[in-house]
């Protein structure tokens, strides 16, 4: 039932659809790692005016193995990032890296 639209996700048969695709990615393995995207829209919901939803998400899986994350944001969030051990940089730093395209190639690498 790929692409039938509902307006409320069942747990069980969302539950049903995963295991049907696992069991059909064993059945003929593939010589690709295989994904599956999930799309959900909210209705009445402005990002920019309404900040209902906030919070992080613990992946099971590492997505990536070799993921690289430059975080972005003010002086309080850069140390933290900075104790992590993350890269970051503030926006001035992006400001500047705006005129100069191979400074910004090199970040993109």
């Amino acid at each position: 039932n790929v692409g039938k639209m509902s307006s409320k996700l069942q747990r069980e048969q969302l539950r049903e659809h995963v295991e049907n695709i696992l069991t059909r990615a064993t059945e003929k393995p593939r010589k690709f790692t295989e994904t599956v995207e999930l799309q959900i829209t909210l209705k009445n919901y402005d990002p920019q005016r309404d900040k209902r939803f906030s919070g992080t998400v613990k992946l099971k899986h590492i997505p990536r193995p070799k993921l690289r994350i430059c975080m972005i944001g003010d002086e309080r969030h850069l140390d933290e990032a900075k104790a992590l051990g993350i890269d970051c940089r503030s926006m001035d730093e992006l400001k500047k890296l705006n005129k100069d395209k191979k400074l910004v190639k090199k970040l993109a690498k």
